[in-house]
């Protein structure tokens, strides 16, 4: 997948699962250009996500239902992926 089509692709599958009140998506892959684990193609990116369907779940468990989202994703497209999910505030 081209570059500029991931972060959609990955907006796509999380709003798809989580319906999230808030998602911001980084692609912080120049920073780590010469990181060996970006020499084939796939990308770092930061998601910070506020969604209902993680109240109720430990952090190990919300990290869990992200990569399960992601899917394939995080075979082909996504070489590291830094989360930081919550619940809302009200939840």
């Amino acid at each position: 997948m081209p570059r500029e089509a991931r972060v959609p692709a990955i907006r796509a599958a999380l709003e798809q699962a989580f319906a999230p009140q808030r998602l911001e998506i980084r692609d912080d892959s120049q920073r780590h250009a010469k990181h060996a684990g970006a020499r084939d193609g796939r990308g770092h990116f930061h998601v910070e996500i506020v969604a209902q369907a993680f109240a109720g779940m430990t952090p190990i468990q919300r990290h869990r239902a992200i990569y399960d989202a992601m899917g394939a994703l995080m075979e082909t497209d996504i070489h590291a992926l830094s989360i930081q999910a919550t619940p809302p505030v009200d939840a």
